[in-house]
Protein backbone atom coordinates (compact mmCIF):
# COMPACT_ATOMS: atom_id res chain seq x y z
CA UNK A 1 0.00 0.00 0.00
CA UNK A 2 1.32 3.44 -0.95
CA UNK A 3 0.47 6.45 1.21
CA UNK A 4 1.46 10.03 1.96
CA UNK A 5 2.10 11.50 5.39
CA UNK A 6 2.46 15.19 6.21
CA UNK A 7 4.02 17.30 8.95
CA UNK A 8 3.23 21.01 9.34
CA UNK A 9 5.57 23.38 11.12
CA UNK A 10 5.93 27.13 11.56
CA UNK A 11 8.88 29.48 11.79
CA UNK A 12 9.47 33.23 11.74
CA UNK A 13 12.43 34.66 9.87
CA UNK A 14 13.73 37.85 8.31
CA UNK A 15 15.36 38.19 4.92
CA UNK A 16 16.20 40.58 2.13
CA UNK A 17 15.85 39.78 -1.54
CA UNK A 18 18.60 41.43 -3.52
CA UNK A 19 21.61 40.83 -5.70
CA UNK A 20 24.69 42.57 -4.30
CA UNK A 21 26.06 43.39 -7.76
CA UNK A 22 22.93 45.42 -8.55
CA UNK A 23 22.13 48.95 -7.47
CA UNK A 24 19.42 49.57 -4.88
CA UNK A 25 17.23 50.95 -7.69
CA UNK A 26 17.64 47.82 -9.81
CA UNK A 27 16.98 45.56 -6.81
CA UNK A 28 13.85 47.57 -5.99
CA UNK A 29 12.66 47.33 -9.60
CA UNK A 30 12.89 43.51 -9.46
CA UNK A 31 12.21 42.65 -5.80
CA UNK A 32 10.12 45.66 -4.69
CA UNK A 33 9.68 46.15 -0.96
CA UNK A 34 11.37 42.80 -0.35
CA UNK A 35 14.70 44.46 -1.24
CA UNK A 36 14.56 46.71 1.84
CA UNK A 37 18.18 47.07 3.05
CA UNK A 38 16.91 46.77 6.64
CA UNK A 39 15.22 43.42 5.88
CA UNK A 40 11.64 42.30 6.44
CA UNK A 41 10.07 39.20 7.94
CA UNK A 42 7.55 36.45 7.35
CA UNK A 43 5.61 33.95 9.42
CA UNK A 44 6.45 30.90 7.32
CA UNK A 45 4.31 27.78 7.27
CA UNK A 46 6.16 24.63 6.26
CA UNK A 47 4.57 21.40 5.06
CA UNK A 48 6.71 18.31 4.57
CA UNK A 49 5.11 15.49 2.58
CA UNK A 50 6.49 11.96 2.43
CA UNK A 51 5.19 9.42 -0.10
CA UNK A 52 6.05 5.75 -0.20
CA UNK A 53 5.17 2.17 0.58
CA UNK A 54 3.69 1.58 4.02
CA UNK A 55 5.51 -1.08 6.01
CA UNK A 56 3.05 -4.00 6.01
CA UNK A 57 4.19 -5.12 9.48
CA UNK A 58 4.01 -1.76 11.29
CA UNK A 59 1.35 -0.07 9.16
CA UNK A 60 3.39 3.15 8.95
CA UNK A 61 5.45 4.87 6.29
CA UNK A 62 7.65 6.71 8.82
CA UNK A 63 7.17 7.47 12.47
CA UNK A 64 5.86 11.04 12.59
CA UNK A 65 7.68 11.76 15.85
CA UNK A 66 10.93 10.95 14.02
CA UNK A 67 9.97 13.32 11.20
CA UNK A 68 9.10 16.01 13.75
CA UNK A 69 12.55 15.62 15.36
CA UNK A 70 14.37 15.81 12.01
CA UNK A 71 12.51 18.97 10.98
CA UNK A 72 13.13 20.55 14.38
CA UNK A 73 16.87 19.82 14.34
CA UNK A 74 17.60 20.49 10.66
CA UNK A 75 15.23 23.40 9.97
CA UNK A 76 13.54 25.04 12.94
CA UNK A 77 16.61 25.39 15.14
CA UNK A 78 18.50 26.93 12.22
CA UNK A 79 15.76 29.12 10.65
CA UNK A 80 13.33 30.21 13.38
CA UNK A 81 13.78 33.81 14.52
CA UNK A 82 16.85 34.22 12.34
CA UNK A 83 18.00 36.59 9.64
CA UNK A 84 18.27 34.13 6.77
CA UNK A 85 20.75 36.25 4.80
CA UNK A 86 23.16 36.55 7.70
CA UNK A 87 22.61 33.46 9.87
CA UNK A 88 21.93 30.55 7.50
CA UNK A 89 25.07 29.40 5.70
CA UNK A 90 23.39 28.50 2.40
CA UNK A 91 22.12 32.06 1.95
CA UNK A 92 25.54 33.68 2.15
CA UNK A 93 25.73 33.15 -1.63
CA UNK A 94 22.06 32.40 -2.46
CA UNK A 95 19.17 34.87 -2.57
CA UNK A 96 16.67 33.68 0.11
CA UNK A 97 13.59 33.66 -2.11
CA UNK A 98 10.75 31.32 -1.14
CA UNK A 99 11.88 29.02 -3.97
CA UNK A 100 15.44 28.91 -2.65
CA UNK A 101 14.34 28.46 0.96
CA UNK A 102 12.23 25.44 -0.04
CA UNK A 103 15.20 24.09 -2.01
CA UNK A 104 17.53 24.44 0.99
CA UNK A 105 14.99 22.83 3.33
CA UNK A 106 14.58 19.87 0.96
CA UNK A 107 18.35 19.39 0.74
CA UNK A 108 18.72 19.55 4.51
CA UNK A 109 15.98 16.94 5.02
CA UNK A 110 16.79 14.54 2.16
CA UNK A 111 19.83 12.84 3.80
CA UNK A 112 17.72 12.06 6.89
CA UNK A 113 14.89 10.26 5.08
CA UNK A 114 15.08 6.93 3.28
CA UNK A 115 15.67 7.32 -0.46
CA UNK A 116 12.75 4.92 -0.99
CA UNK A 117 10.46 7.68 0.28
CA UNK A 118 9.59 10.67 -1.93
CA UNK A 119 10.06 14.04 -0.22
CA UNK A 120 8.05 17.17 -1.01
CA UNK A 121 8.45 20.56 0.67
CA UNK A 122 5.72 23.20 0.53
CA UNK A 123 6.57 26.59 2.01
CA UNK A 124 4.00 29.33 2.59
CA UNK A 125 5.54 32.78 2.71
CA UNK A 126 2.09 34.31 3.14
CA UNK A 127 -1.32 32.64 3.33
CA UNK A 128 -1.70 33.18 -0.43
CA UNK A 129 1.90 32.77 -1.67
CA UNK A 130 3.63 29.42 -1.51
CA UNK A 131 6.11 27.24 -3.36
CA UNK A 132 6.74 23.52 -3.63
CA UNK A 133 10.00 21.70 -4.21
CA UNK A 134 10.35 17.96 -4.67
CA UNK A 135 13.91 17.36 -5.81
CA UNK A 136 15.88 17.37 -8.98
Amino acid sequence: MKAAIFRKEHFNAAHRLYLPQWSDAQNYAVFGLCSNPRYHGHNYELEVKLVGEVNPQTGILMDLKDLKKIISEKILLEFDHKNLNEEVAEFAQMNPTAENIAYVIWHRLRPCISTEIELWVRLYETPRNFVEYWGE
